[in-house]
């Protein structure tokens, strides 16, 4: 699976992708992640990819050409299955969204900056905008790497254990039940006792119970979807 992330701040996307299990991913040739530099395909000397908005107002804009003629360079190569832009208006991000990217080749991120993109770019090249929650980050660099870790975990061979992926919170629609790690017990607190039994199905029906438990404490939004 490849992603091909748009950013006018590249280095910010150096660390996230160069620890644990991103990393390993890429090492491992089941994920292929690769930032570019928007200010590479913007013209003139001062390389500059922003303008002010048409009609007045505050901020400033960021222009069509250099993003269009990054996407244009980048579909030349391969086709993609989407253009992703990272927008406080898109669809939050969930679970089902990153189990359906999951399955996807070729990805493109746009990380927007400023006080936006120009929406002729969001018109002809994006094809799906994503949010990662009702708030304002200074850009798309943080949410676009959400979006990554969310999505390459969950390639088959990216996780030692690939059922791991396949437990964690929202999967199910729920959220993930307690767990617990030796020791059995820290200061007179216990890891409950059928924790502890071996009994397999009786353990899977108290994750259960508590998975649900927790949801409705804490999310029952779920509950009601």
């Amino acid at each position: 699976m490849r992603f091909d992330i748009i950013t006018v701040l590249p280095g910010l996307l150096e660390s996230p992708f160069a620890h644990s299990i991103l990393q390993r991913a890429q090492k491992k040739g089941l994920a292929q992640i690769h930032v570019h530099n928007l200010r590479d395909y913007a013209p003139g000397k001062q390389k500059s990819v922003d303008d002010y908005p048409y009609g007045g107002g505050s901020g400033m804009v960021m222009t069509i050409e250099p993003f269009a003629k990054c996407i244009e360079a980048l579909k030349a190569e391969r086709d993609y299955d989407e253009v992703i832009f990272m927008s406080p208006d898109g669809e939050t991000l969930n679970q089902t969204i990153a189990n359906q990217l999951s399955v996807k080749k070729n990805i493109i991120i746009l990380c927007g900056h400023y006080k936006g993109i120009d929406q002729r770019i969001r018109d002809i090249f994006v094809t799906r905008e994503v949010s990662v929650g009702d708030y304002v980050l200074s850009g798309g660099e943080l949410p676009a790497a959400i979006v990554v870790d969310a999505v390459v975990r969950l390639i088959p061979g990216v996780l030692s254990d690939e059922t791991s992926a396949l437990s964690d919170s929202f999967q199910d629609g729920l959220l993930d039940a307690p767990v617990y790690t030796r020791p059995a017990e820290w200061q007179g607190h216990k890891v409950p006792d059928i924790l502890l039994s071996g009994n397999t199905p009786e353990i899977e029906k108290w994750r259960f119970e508590q998975a649900v438990e927790r949801t409705r404490q804490r999310r029952p939004d779920l509950l009601d979807e």
